[in-house]
């Protein structure tokens, strides 16, 4: 079978399905090529969505066990059925894989189930159940990422897991270890340490949360401890092994640990195996990421990539806007994405959100800031739903007063960063945002007062 079109996009995922629907709208003929019968990618299937479904149950169900008699609310009898709880994970992705699908049928977007493989000037061989070669006038690469491992620890798909599988352990571990303190790890094990399990995390660098800010990570850790993590940091791994049900992790300069399950959650890499980039003249950089320009060109003639795939924050709203970006380049000329105000979010208890500049950045460029802080403990809202933990932290330029990174450790910090976001992305100065009324009483008063107290004019501070 061949079939000619404007544009093929390889990979189903945030990047690659939105630029789809995009190039479709502009009025080209799309092809999308994706080798899971799901679409969305790793976001949908195995990582943001799933994640998020089992951080609110599991949420929801410590509450239950711990929280809700400090309210008045006296709950007995509350048990956790994994078994509906995994249940109900997989219905929320069907569900959003059911719409995404609706999408491409809606744009009237051909969808090939296979691996794509560049074959050449605008040709994409389509390997699986259907084989298929695809004729494309431009080919955009959207591929994504998959789990990184180490030396020494490599996944057995039961004991020794990455996110994948931890994602869809039938039965709560009574210890587990966590090797890699970022985002995955903590909100991955949050979520068993919630549900019963001991859960340690083992960290090779002295601090958790690599890129975080410094003030946000430390406070983070402080309120970890408190809920039940175990940290232990400048740890170097050096194997994990399984046997039976009993995995042993040996690190360096250290005692063994033994333990039940292990989740290996030490970064991702770009998907970019048997992709055909070397013979279609893609140029990767040393490790594995595919090199783009500024309107996400590759160095072979027709062939974009975005996302995951091309390196920088590895986060699905990231990826989204470049295909779109992409795209609009493509087809106008002309794109734009200012990679200073996209925001990040961590989605423990509390939530942890930023964007723009930290403090090291600052001062690794030579900037002269200025700093304020408000914590949620002085916040009505917060206090009437018993978040108090976290506080909102705000960087200004010093002479200017012009917003350059906000960062927050609080309930729902996920949402309030977008006001930050907006704020930075037109310009604003940390007096514009103190001047704007914010009701009363919300958590985004917290803002409010950050910015006031940048200028050490913080009311209830």
């Amino acid at each position: 079978m061949s079939e000619a079109f404007d544009l093929i996009v390889v990979g189903a995922g945030p990047g690659g399905y939105v630029a789809a629907i995009r190039a479709s709208q502009l009025g080209m003929k799309v092809a999308v090529v994706e080798r899971e019968k799901q679409l969305g990618g790793t976001c949908l299937r195995v990582g943001c969505i799933p994640s998020k479904a089992l951080l609110e149950t599991s949420e929801l169900y410590e509450q239950s066990q711990k929280h809700f008699a400090e309210r008045g609310l006296v709950v007995q009898g509350v048990s956790l059925d994994i078994a509906q709880m995994m249940k109900h994970k997989d219905g929320v992705v069907s569900t959003l894989d059911g719409g995404i699908q609706g999408l491409l049928k809606k744009n009237k977007i051909a969808r090939f189930f296979g691996h794509g493989k560049l074959k050449g000037t605008g040709l994409v061989e389509v390997v699986g159940e259907a084989p298929a070669t695809l004729t494309g006038k431009k080919i955009l690469i959207a591929t994504g990422s998959v789990s990184a491992t180490l030396p020494g620890m490599q996944p057995d798909g039961d004991r020794i897991g990455t996110s994948t599988e931890a994602l869809a352990w039938p039965e709560v571990p009574p210890h587990l270890v966590v090797i890699g303190a970022g985002v995955i790890g903590l909100e991955l094990g949050t979520v068993w340490r919630r549900l019963g399990s001991q859960v340690t995390v083992l960290e090779y660098l002295p601090r958790i949360l690599p890129g975080v800010d410094e003030h946000v990570a430390t406070e983070a850790k402080k309120i970890f401890e408190k809920q039940g993590l175990t940290f232990k940091l400048g740890t170097k791994v050096t194997s994990v092994t399984a046997v039976g049900q009993i995995c042993t992790i040996q690190m360096e300069g250290a005692d063994s640990i033994t333990c039940d399950r292990v989740l290996i959650a030490v970064g991702r890499k770009p998907c970019t195996d048997s992709l055909g980039l070397e013979d279609a003249g893609v140029r990767t950089d040393k490790r594995g990421f595919i090199q783009v320009n500024a309107g996400y060109q590759t160095s072979a003639t027709g062939v974009y990539a975005v996302g995951d795939v091309i390196g920088g924050a590895m986060l699905a709203h990231k990826a989204e806007e470049e295909g779109i970006a992409c795209i609009e380049k493509m087809a106008t000329g002309h794109c734009h994405i200012n990679y200073g105000t996209i925001p990040a979010v961590i989605y423990t208890q509390p939530e942890i959100a930023s964007t723009g500049a930290n403090e090291d950045a600052l001062k690794a460029a030579g900037v002269k800031y200025k700093s304020g802080r408000f914590s949620f403990a002085a916040n009505g809202r917060a206090r009437a739903a018993g978040h108090t933990d976290g506080f909102v932290k705000i960087l200004a330029d010093e002479v200017t007063d012009r917003v350059l990174g906000v960062h927050i450790i609080g309930a729902h910090a996920g949402e309030l960063i977008h006001e930050a976001a907006v704020a930075m992305e037109f310009g604003a100065s940390s007096e514009d945002i103190a001047r704007c009324c914010h009701a009363h009483p919300t958590l985004s008063e917290a803002i409010k007062e950050a910015a006031l107290a940048v200028d050490k004019r913080a009311i209830h501070a």
